[in-house]
């Protein structure tokens, strides 16, 4: 695969807590699809907010693991860190701390030059609400290709109405925009179906609507393609990371083989399921593929 994908967003520690105990995870939407990207092949870097501290370091050295050049904005608050408690169906509800809701990335000339070097740049977690850093972040892209998941969080979320119109602003010359039915909900009040139209009257060039376990869609003009939830073996431990891993798989298959008719982007989709699915077996937000299931105990999986 050719050309480097410049990821923007947030990178951070995942706190999980519930009957097992507390657990700790490296995360964030936006690290998630690097490294994920990085695993399918696809050359990344990260522009992200770290803190100076211990948990930077692991967020540094676990980027490093896996081949993710780190842009980094130094956190005047330290590292973020999201505290996740899972409810019976193993759905994240989400605290951040204050180094998430106050995270900030200064576009200096390093990123910039990476930007305008990149096959495509990638934006997942940022603050739309922030009306200064979204005019920042849309002069650092200029031309390059531009992929964008909002990925808005309550706890994270300062105005809902200045965060809309900054994610529409960039998503109307997007060429992939990812949107879930948590977005639709939180941003819009509107069922999912709506916002696809919405962002396709807009000009997006693909929509990818993720449905949780009813499946996803994508969107090309009037072109609609649609796929359920790829049927693995195995049983779902965790569904954090699974958005994340389905934007990669999307992401990296539009850059290795440019989608051109109805049964290539049925392609790309069944490639973005298969990820999204295989990612649900493990605890965790990394990205798999359905060969990571080969040879496993796939009772003992996620224990």
């Amino acid at each position: 695969m050719t050309g480097r994908v410049v990821v923007v967003g947030d990178a951070l520690i995942d706190e999980l807590r519930d009957d097992n105990g507390v657990r700790e995870f490296v995360g964030g939407a936006a690290l998630n699809v690097a490294v994920g990207l990085a695993r399918l092949g696809a050359p990344a870097s990260l522009v992200a907010m770290i803190g100076d501290d211990e948990a930077g370091e692991r967020i540094r050295a676990y980027l490093a693991d896996f081949g993710v050049d780190l842009l980094p904005t130094i956190s005047p608050y330290g590292s973020a860190r999201a505290v996740s408690t899972r409810s019976a169906g193993g759905e994240p509800v989400y605290e951040f701390n204050k180094a998430a809701w106050e995270r900030r990335i200064r576009y200096g000339d390093e990123v910039a030059a990476a930007m305008a070097d990149a096959a495509l740049v990638a934006v997942s977690c940022v603050r739309f609400d922030d009306t200064e850093q979204t005019v920042e972040l849309a002069a650092a892209i200029g031309p390059t290709k531009l992929a964008i998941d909002p990925n808005p969080r309550t706890g994270m979320l300062h105005d809902r109405h200045v965060f809309r119109e900054g994610f529409e602003a960039l998503a109307a010359r997007a060429d992939l925009v990812k949107v879930g039915e948590d977005d639709a909900h939180l941003l819009y009040e509107e069922p999912l179906d709506v916002l696809r139209t919405r962002l396709v009257d807009l000009g997006a060039g693909a929509v990818l609507a993720t449905y949780g376990s009813n499946g996803a869609a994508i969107d090309v003009g009037r072109e609609t393609v649609t796929r359920p939830v790829s049927d693995l073996p195995g049983r779902i431990i965790d569904t954090m990371g699974a958005g994340d891993a389905a934007f990669a798989a999307t992401i990296a298959a539009v850059l290795e083989n440019p989608p051109r008719t109805r049964d290539d982007w049925s392609d790309v989709l069944e490639k973005a399921m298969d990820a999204a699915a295989a990612t649900c077996r493990f605890e965790g937000a990394l990205l798999r593929l359905p060969s990571s299931l080969q040879g496993m105990d796939l009772d003992r999986l996620g224990t």
